[in-house]
């Protein structure tokens, strides 16, 4: 507390003397601290958020390591990990089942949803669209014509069992690169970087469908089941670039994340405040077009998860950047290996895949989001 003496001090006007008292007052002390409380409690909901998708995660992982033909129990399973982690093998079967082929489309799972909602996050973010996603870049389009061209022309630019994968990847970020260079020259505002990647994409799905309507029936239901989304194709060869993609990109768009949240308030308060909106833009957009080809050209199309996931942590958490991005990364994590378990068992022992899942949940699941937030969608 201020000293009394603060009161037979002439030399301080009565209006500073007020304001010194009312700074000191119990009072003004008080509601400093619930501020304080308040802040601590509002950060401590996220990270309970994020703490629950990732339990969520590794029960489901667990779970659905015991689907399958041969019959492995939900705790076996863990036992059979550890063993494996340990190199304390007993069941050389269980081990093979469990590591070499179930495994790689878990994680598969994880990091495609992971990578898919943060992308969306930052495209949401950066062209302050709430209909933007990972293949706003054209990225889907791109890569769609990549893979029909393998399957359908066998022109590739690779060869082997990779091959249709390096096509899709390469093609996936054609579109993205047009629409960049067609940015910098027109000035990469959100609506001309939209408009340039709706165009991109009907040049490349025309393409596409050039082709399918030349292919012959086995070609044709190849293309088709690539362009619906699965995990089953997942194997441990495509996993570890699918992780370094995505940590990077997730560490990248992290980083920017404060710079996202000064772009909220509009490109000239962005430039006042030392963030290039330009420049921001097409890293971000560079950034995406990088982990959304890296998902896709494994797993095809998953649609859904980088447009709903984003809206659905923020009505959890909110819209801080900061948070949104890797509370993004868990929930969309967890909804991809649930989605997955699903498709699963919901029609056993017949596989439904995960795309078609995805589109069943994320539909119904934006009609709420837009009849729960009324005529104020983008908030």
């Amino acid at each position: 507390m201020i000293d009394s003496s603060i009161d037979n001090d002439h030399t301080l006007s009565p209006k500073v003397r007020r304001a010194v008292r009312k700074w000191d007052s119990p009072i003004e002390t008080e509601e400093l601290k619930e501020s304080f409380e308040s802040y601590h409690s509002y950060v401590l909901r996220k990270w309970i958020f994020m703490i629950a998708c990732i339990v969520i995660c590794i029960v489901t992982m667990g779970y659905t390591l015991t689907v399958g033909s041969y019959n492995i129990g939900f705790f076996e399973t863990y036992s059979i990990l550890w063993e494996h982690i340990t190199g304390n093998v007993t069941d050389a079967m269980k081990d093979m089942i469990i590591v070499d082929y179930r495994m790689p489309r878990i994680i598969g799972g994880i990091i495609a949803g992971a990578s898919l909602a943060v992308a969306g996050a930052a495209m949401q973010s950066t062209l302050m669209n709430p209909l933007a996603d990972p293949y706003t870049t054209g990225v889907s389009s791109g890569a769609s014509f990549g893979a029909t061209m393998a399957m359908v022309l066998g022109v590739s630019i690779g060869s082997g069992s990779m091959t249709i994968v390096l096509n899709a990847f390469i093609f996936s970020l054609v579109p993205t690169a047009i629409i960049v260079m067609f940015a910098r020259m027109k000035a990469s505002s959100p609506t001309v970087m939209i408009m340039a990647g709706i165009a991109v994409m009907y040049i490349f799905n025309a393409m596409t469908t050039v082709m399918m309507l030349m292919a012959d029936p086995n070609d044709l239901q190849a293309v088709y089941e690539w362009q619906v989304g699965s995990l089953g194709r997942m194997t441990w060869d495509g996993v570890p670039v699918m992780v370094g993609v995505t940590v990077i990109g997730v560490i990248i768009v992290q980083f920017l994340s404060k710079k996202l949240n000064v772009l909220a308030a509009g490109d000239d308060m962005a430039n006042s405040l030392g963030v290039s909106a330009n420049n921001l833009r097409t890293i971000i957009m560079i950034v995406v077009a990088l982990m959304a080809a890296a998902i896709v050209s494994f797993t095809g199309l998953i649609g859904f998860v980088g447009l709903v996931v984003p809206h659905v942590v923020r009505l959890f958490i909110g819209a801080d950047n900061r948070y949104l991005i890797p509370a993004s990364a868990t929930f969309g994590a967890a909804l991809l290996i649930l989605a997955d378990l699903v498709g699963r068992v919901i029609i056993a022992p017949a596989t439904l895949q995960v795309g078609v899942i995805t589109a069943f949940l994320g539909g119904p699941m934006f009609l709420w989001l837009i009849l729960r937030k009324k005529s104020k969608l983008w908030s």
